[in-house]
């Protein structure tokens, strides 16, 4: 599917989306570990991603081999970069024949930077000398079939630049007018370059639409990962640092992690400014990383809530070489307005026939590309091997679940099917959570209180250098209805502060806070800056992340659906006769008063 009809489609429904870049390693190893990371962030809901080409052709094998993976294995829209440099056309059409027989439909077409060792770009014999010319030609031999993308420059491009770190207006009004020749020539949708002065791509966006651009044009937003990688980056590419941001960097370049709490609290504040102006596309540039990117989005777009394995593959008849094929394929239906006379009935009757057997071959080629691509999400390596491994198990009682989480918490294992990471804050409160654990409330989701630590805090500091930080204890478990109702009860009697949502998977909801409230469990508060509030608890992403957490728990347990499995997950065999699941609630538990409260106490004697 073309990235542009997503972004329209989103764009119609008021959606804010989002989508992550990345380049290809070097080493097999680093493919597959990066293929690894790409399934964990694609969980999060990306529109697109989009997998970079080096200059000259350099990487065009690790691309190509990259792009097919992410697009049939990883299961995300993908886009491709393709460059001019060292590229005749004959090239180009290898490399847009491989994608488009593996499914791709969306490029983004660019010139490419000079290769490895020379400082201009040089036209190859037989290629093309701009990006423009790469449109035209992709827009006229292809019919319409890509979808393509385009780079802008807020600043001017690179070329434009002069030494003193800007671009002339006269330099600046022929960019735009060149990026309008490839919106005109066939470009769907622009993204920029990367930037950190958001005003400066605010005024880009506002001179684009003045010229008469008016496709979306999505940010490209770089966190900072560490100083170093930083002023390189900014230096290649000319980019215009503020003097606050070298301000606040220069006292902690030294402290890799304060860096990156400064450069997530940078990105997340320059996207919400973006989302603000009214813009709802954001390209984040991961240099194949993932903590700040996430970091970032956790933030800005709670209801992105992070979505498993199993929900992304319910959907892979959308990828033409992901499972069954497109049932909306011509050759997989006949339409009804057909008609067809007598004299040829007889053709009709071959046709369909050959129709059916061609749909038939074409099923069971689907099916061995399906069964290839199971074998490589299930082949033993990585998270995935780890989880099946400590998690996916014969459970012969209830004890053997509640040993898993307590066996976790414990440090016993090192994988955890409900979270990517686990912090060191949560290792704070390790004790509380073996005990309810062991009593079966079986948590996935935690943070002790915080009252006024210091933003810089190794354990539980975050947004950099200089604020204070401020959280409510909360918790995030399963737990049976009978052990929820003797929880409800001593929160009446004893626990005020306490605040709780619980959802079963029986359609049944308990909670004592009003409709649609809004609960702030994580702030902070930093040098000339408003109050930062990273993270809520509210029922509409609770809700959508229960149905999650309930898939996630069914993939692991759910395996046997005998009524004696049935019977240990319900811990009675009363309920033998329903389905394992029916019995459980996920419960969210917040402790308002940060400041005294003791959220664990309410636990004791259940």
């Amino acid at each position: 599917m073309k990235v542009i009809e997503k972004i329209q489609k989103a764009a119609a429904d008021g959606r804010t989306v989002f989508s992550f870049e990345y380049f290809p390693p070097k080493t097999d190893d680093g493919v597959d570990n990066l293929l690894e990371r790409m399934d964990r962030m694609v969980a999060y809901g990306p529109t697109f991603c989009d997998i970079t080409w080096g200059a000259g052709g350099s990487t065009a094998d690790a691309t190509l081999k990259i792009a097919k993976s992410m697009q049939n294995l990883v299961c995300v829209e993908t886009m491709m970069h393709l460059t001019c440099t060292n590229m005749p056309v004959e090239k180009i059409d290898h490399a847009l024949q491989t994608i488009k027989s593996n499914g791709i439909q969306n490029v983004l077409a660019l010139r490419g930077d000079p290769p490895h060792g020379q400082d201009k770009f040089v036209q190859v014999e037989g290629g093309f000398s701009c990006a423009l010319n790469l449109v035209k030609h992709i827009k006229d031999k292809y019919d319409g079939y890509f979808g393509i993308t385009v780079a802008g420059y807020p600043e001017a491009h690179p070329d434009e630049i002069q030494a003193d770190g800007s671009a002339t207006p006269e330099a600046y009004n022929r960019d735009l007018d060149y990026l309008k020749r490839k919106v005109d020539a066939g470009a769907d949708f622009i993204i920029t370059q990367l930037f950190y002065d958001t005003d400066i791509f605010l005024k880009f966006v506002n001179d684009c639409r003045q010229i008469g651009i008016t496709c979306p044009i999505v940010p490209g937003i770089m966190p900072i990962n560490n100083y170093n990688g930083f002023k390189r980056m900014t230096t290649f590419c000319k980019t215009k640092i503020p003097a606050e941001i070298i301000a606040a960097l220069d006292p902690i370049k030294e402290n890799d992690e304060a860096v990156k709490a400064y450069g997530i609290q940078l990105g997340t504040d320059m996207c919400k400014k973006i989302l603000a102006s009214g813009i709802k596309t954001l390209h984040l540039y991961t240099l194949n990383m993932d903590k700040s990117a996430l970091e970032i989005l956790k933030v800005i777009l709670m209801a992105n809530r992070p979505k498993s394995y199993i929900t992304r593959t319910a959907h892979w008849n959308q990828y033409p070489h992901g499972r069954w094929g497109d049932s909306g394929n011509k050759y997989a239906q006949l339409t009804d307005d057909m008609v067809i006379s007598d004299s040829f009935y007889s053709v009709y009757i071959f046709l369909a026939l050959l129709l059916f057997l061609c749909n038939i071959l074409d099923m069971f080629i689907a099916q061995c590309n399906y069964l290839f691509i199971f074998e490589q999400f299930t082949r033993p390596s990585g998270r995935s091997k780890k989880l099946n491994d400590e998690w996916v198990a014969p459970l012969k009682s209830a004890e053997d679940i509640k040993e898993r989480f307590t066996n976790f918490y414990q440090g016993k294992l090192t994988s955890f099917p409900w979270s990517e990471s686990y912090g060191l804050q949560q290792k704070i409160i390790d004790d509380q959570l073996v005990k309810i654990n062991q009593k079966g409330f079986l948590t996935i989701n935690s943070q002790p209180a915080v009252n006024g630590e210091k933003s810089d805090s190794p354990t539980v500091g975050w947004g950099g250098p200089g604020g204070y930080v401020y959280q409510k204890a909360y918790l995030e478990f399963f737990c049976t209805e009978e052990k929820l109702g003797q929880l409800i009860k001593k929160i009446k009697e004893a626990f005020p502060s306490l605040t709780y949502m619980a959802l079963g998977k029986n359609g049944k909801s308990f909670t004592n806070i009003p409709a649609n409230a809004v609960n702030a469990v994580t702030w902070g508060v930093f040098p000339g800056k408003e109050i930062i509030q990273p993270t809520v608890v509210e029922s509409a992403s609770f809700k959508f992340w229960m149905k999650e957490a309930f898939e996630i728990w069914a993939h692991l347990f759910g395996k046997d659906d005998s009524s004696a499995l049935k019977t240990v997950l319900h811990d009675t065999p009363k309920l033998e006769h329903s389905t394992a699941l029916d019995n459980y609630y996920l419960v969210s538990l917040v402790d308002n008063d940060y400041v005294r409260g003791n959220l664990f106490a309410a636990f004791k004697d259940i």
